[in-house]
C-alpha cells in the first residue's frame, strides 16, 4: 500500500469510527496541497457534510485529529475552511525515496494484459513529410510509449494512402516531364522527387485550365476538361483495372518515396510494427455492408444506395455504399477496423489523425458499435490540431508547405548555433559536438509539439523551442548533463550514494522533500497520461522536475556537505532524479545528453 492509499484507509476509518459511515475507498480522493498552505495533500471536506452533519471547519478538524492519532505517516493538519490540509512525516518521505531508489521495474506498470493498436503517420505516397505529419508522428509514437508503460501490448501501425487520383497525379506529370529521373540520378530523396512531379502536375494543369477558359470554357468545366486531369483519371481506372505498365510505374515510384519516408522516420526516432496499404485495402468493407442490411442496422434507399441512420447517436444519415455498388472512405474504414482485430485480437485501437476528421471518426466508431462488434467500445480518435508557423520563418522549397526533412535539419543547424553561442561544448570532439546538435535540436522540435494539449491548434516557434531557460526541451536536457556531471564527480571521488551510504538519515530538508513529492508523483502521471491519450502531460512533468531540481541545487550543498550520509543521499536523490529525466522524456521520444 502506497502513502496516498494509506491515507485513504485511514479517511475510510475516520468516517467509520467519527461519523458511524461506511464511505465507499473509491469515492475517497486527495489532491496536493496549495503551494501557499502548508501540507502535502487536502482532502476537500465540502461533499461530505451531509454526513458529518457538522460545519466545513469541525468536519475538517474532527476528521484531522483522527488522522493525526491513527494514522502514523500524518503528523500535522489545518484547516482553511473545507480543505483540511495534512502534512506528512519526514520519516515517511525518507522511506518513500528509499523505496522508489530501489524500485526494479523503474516507471512501468504490471503488464494488464491487453492489447492496443496505435495508427499514426498515414502518408500519401506523393509528397513528403511536412510539418504536421512531424506532430503526428511524434504524438503516435509517444502514446505508444505511453500506453506501453501503463502495461498494454502495443502495435504501432501505420495505413499508407498509397492509391487514388493525386498519386496519378505525380505519376502522370512524371511520364510526361520526368525524362527517365531517378533519385540517383537528381540527388533528391525519393519523396521529394515524387513530390516534384506533383507540384508539376498542378502547375501544368492550372495552365490547361487556363488555356481552355480563353477559349471560352466556363472554368468548374475546363476543370474538369483539362487533359492532365482526364489522363490522371484514365490512369486510376486503368491502375483498378491492373494495367501492367500503369502497376509497374506506381510500384517504381512508391518504392521510391517509401526509401525517403524511411529516411525521414529514422530521423525523426520513430518505427511502426506493422504497415497497411490502401492499395490492398480499398475494396474491404462491402461484406460488412451486407452484414449491416441483414441486422438491420443499415437501409437501402429507392435508388439503391446503403446508408446508416445515426439519428439517435446525434448524428444524421450517413452513406456508406453508393448506388453503384462502389465504396466511400467508410466503407473501406469499416472493413480496416475489422482486418485489424482480425490481425490481432486488439482490446482498443487508437487513430492519431487530425481534428478535421472529427465528423468521420464519430460516424465510424458508432457503426462499428452498432454492428456489436467486440472492440467497439476500444475505438478512440486521438484528434489534434494544426501546426501554424510564425510568417516568414523557414519556408520550404515550394514556398506553401513545411517540409519535414527541411524543419529537422534547420531546428540542428540552430542548436548548433545557439550552442556554440553559449560555449558548451568544451572538449568536445566534432563526432560528439554533431551529436549533441542533433539530441538539442530534435529534442527541441519534439519537446515543443509535445507539451502542447494536442487537442489545441498551436503555433511552432522553432528559435523559442532551442532556448535552455523555460519550458523548452533542452532547459529539461541541460537539467539532467548537470546532474550526469555531478555524479561522475561523486564517482571519481569515492562518493557511496547506494542506499546504505544514508540508511541512518533522519532529517530532511523542505527542498529535499518537494523534489521527493514530485518524483513520487512519476508513477501517477505515467497512468494520466495514458488515460488521456496525453504527452503533454508527461511533458509538463518533466519541466516541473526539472524546475523542483534546480531549486534543490542552487538551495542546498553537495560537495560542500560535510555530513557524509547528507551527502550520500544528496547524490542518490540526483541520481533518481536523473533516471525519472531520462525515462520520462524517453516516453516522449526525446534523448537527453550526459555532457554539455
Amino acid at each position: 500500500m502506497n502513502l496516498e492509499e494509506q491515507i485513504i484507509s485511514s479517511l475510510h476509518q475516520a468516517f467509520k469510527t467519527c461519523f458511524d459511515h461506511n464511505l465507499n475507498i473509491g469515492e475517497i480522493s486527495l489532491q496536493p496541497t496549495r503551494k501557499d498552505f502548508e501540507g502535502t495533500f487536502t482532502f476537500v471536506v465540502f461533499p461530505y457534510l451531509k454526513i458529518t452533519k457538522l460545519n466545513p471547519e469541525a468536519s475538517g478538524n474532527k476528521i484531522g485529529e483522527f488522522l493525526k492519532e491513527n494514522c502514523p505517516p500524518v503528523t500535522d493538519f489545518n484547516v482553511v475552511k473545507g480543505f483540511l490540509n495534512l502534512s506528512v512525516s519526514k520519516a515517511s518521505w525518507l522511506d518513500i525515496f528509499k523505496k522508489l531508489y530501489t524500485h526494479p521495474s523503474f516507471a512501468k506498470l504490471p503488464a494488464n494484459g491487453k492489447k492496443v493498436m496505435v495508427e499514426y503517420s498515414s502518408p500519401n505516397t506523393n509528397k513528403p513529410l511536412h510539418l504536421g505529419h512531424l506532430r503526428n508522428n511524434f504524438l503516435g509514437y509517444a502514446v505508444s510509449e505511453i500506453l506501453k508503460a501503463n502495461g498494454y501490448e502495443v502495435i504501432k501501425s501505420n495505413l499508407v494512402n498509397d492509391r487514388g487520383i493525386h498519386i496519378c497525379k505525380s505519376m502522370v506529370a512524371y511520364k510526361h516531364y520526368g525524362n527517365g529521373e531517378t533519385p540517383e540520378t537528381s540527388g533528391l530523396k525519393g519523396d521529394h522527387l515524387a513530390g516534384k512531379y506533383y507540384v508539376i502536375f498542378d502547375k501544368e494543369y492550372k495552365k490547361q485550365i487556363q488555356g481552355l477558359v480563353e477559349n471560352g470554357e466556363a472554368e468548374e468545366t475546363a476543370k474538369k476538361n483539362a487533359p492532365l486531369m482526364l489522363e490522371a483519371q484514365e490512369m486510376l481506372r486503368l491502375w483498378e483495372a491492373g494495367n501492367e505498365e500503369v502497376v509497374q510505374l506506381w510500384k517504381t515510384m512508391n518504392s521510391w518515396v517509401y526509401q525517403g519516408f524511411d529516411a525521414t522516420y529514422k530521423k525523426m526516432g520513430v518505427d511502426f510494427d506493422k504497415y497497411y496499404y490502401e492499395s490492398d485495402t480499398y475494396l474491404l468493407g462491402k461484406n460488412i455492408v451486407e452484414e449491416g442490411l441483414q441486422k438491420g442496422v443499415f437501409f437501402k434507399k429507392e435508388n439503391g444506395s446503403v446508408w446508416v441512420d445515426l439519428s439517435e447517436e446525434g448524428l444524421d444519415e450517413k452513406l456508406v455504399l453508393r448506388a453503384d455498388g462502389t465504396s466511400v472512405y467508410i466503407t473501406q474504414d469499416m472493413g480496416t477496423c475489422d482486418l485489424k482485430y482480425n490481425d490481432f485480437k486488439i482490446d482498443k485501437s487508437v487513430y492519431v489523425v487530425g481534428n478535421e476528421q472529427d465528423y468521420h471518426f464519430d460516424v465510424l466508431f458508432k457503426i462499428m458499435r452498432k454492428l456489436g462488434r467486440p472492440y467497439g467500445d476500444g475505438l478512440y480518435h486521438l484528434s489534434y490540431g494544426m501546426v501554424d508557423l510564425p510568417t516568414g520563418k523557414m519556408k520550404s522549397r515550394e514556398g506553401t508547405v513545411v517540409d519535414a526533412d527541411d524543419l529537422m535539419q534547420e531546428m540542428v543547424a540552430t542548436a548548433e548555433s545557439h550552442t556554440k553561442e553559449l560555449g558548451k561544448i568544451e572538449g568536445f570532439t566534432q563526432e560528439q559536438a554533431s551529436e549533441l546538435y542533433e539530441v538539442l535540436g530534435l529534442g527541441a522540435l519534439k519537446y515543443f509539439l509535445l507539451k502542447v494539449d494536442p487537442k489545441k491548434r498551436m503555433l511552432f516557434n522553432p528559435q523559442e523551442s532551442i532556448e535552455f531557460q523555460g519550458n523548452t526541451g533542452p532547459f529539461i536536457q541541460y537539467s539532467h548533463a548537470r546532474i550526469a556531471s555531478i555524479l561522475r564527480k561523486a564517482d571519481q571521488i569515492g562518493v557511496n550514494y547506494q542506499k546504505d551510504g544514508f540508511e541512518h538519515l533522519n532529517q530532511l530538508e523542505g527542498t529535499e522533500r518537494d523534489l521527493i513529492v514530485m518524483l513520487n508523483d512519476f508513477e501517477k502521471k505515467i497512468r494520466q497520461a495514458g488515460e488521456e491519450y496525453s504527452p503533454a502531460v508527461i511533458a509538463q512533468y518533466m519541466f516541473d522536475l526539472a524546475k523542483e531540481y534546480n531549486r534543490f541545487y542552487a538551495e542546498l550543498p553537495i560537495f560542500n556537505e560535510s555530513d557524509n550520509q547528507i551527502q550520500s543521499f544528496r547524490i542518490a536523490l540526483s541520481a533518481l532524479t536523473a533516471q525519472t529525466i531520462r525515462e520520462g522524456m524517453k516516453l516522449l521520444g526525446i534523448k537527453v545528453p550526459d555532457r554539455m
